[in-house]
């Protein structure tokens, strides 16, 4: 079994589609370790700002197979994939991290870029796994997180409940 770390986020009617997101992925995965919910402005874009959280879990699933389940639940629950990149989601969840896998195949990297660049990212897996290392960098999350420049990505936690 692999331990999985993805990122969700939403920020169209997101209360209600990080509460199912977060039910599909129980639902296909099993039990799910669950970071906060936080709070952050859009990035790259003009939009309403976003409910984002790391979920943790363990699947016997290849890296390909779980990208597959991740994109086939945000279609699910009506994402949009020929809008611009950087744009309103209605649920995104990206896969961070399969146990210290370092992959680039097409558009599936493991592990993420996004996890040392955007807050939103790091602070919850930080909360979730501080003392895991980034496989490339050698550096736990939780060290990452204290080093990161906190004022270039105002993120802040908020009361929710699944």
């Amino acid at each position: 079994m692999a331990r999985v770390y993805v990122s969700i986020g939403s920020n169209i009617e997101r209360e209600q589609n990080i509460r199912a997101g977060v039910a599909d992925l129980k639902a296909r995965f099993g039990t799910l370790l669950l970071s906060s919910v936080y709070e952050s402005e859009a990035v790259g874009f003009a939009g309403d700002s976003f409910y984002n959280l790391v979920a943790g879990f363990d699947t016997a699933l290849t890296p390909q197979q779980v990208a597959a389940e991740l994109r086939a639940i945000e279609e699910a629950h009506g994402r949009v994939r020929n809008g611009p990149r950087f744009s309103s989601r209605t649920l995104d969840i990206d896969l961070l991290l399969y146990d210290d896998l370092v992959l680039h195949q097409g558009k599936l990297e493991i592990p993420r870029d996004e996890i040392t660049k955007n807050a939103f990212v790091l602070w919850p897996l930080a909360e979730i796994a501080p003392q895991l290392e980034h496989p490339q960098l050698g550096v736990t999350y939780g060290v990452l997180w204290d080093s990161f420049d906190k004022q270039s990505q105002p993120l802040w936690p908020v009361e929710f409940s699944f």
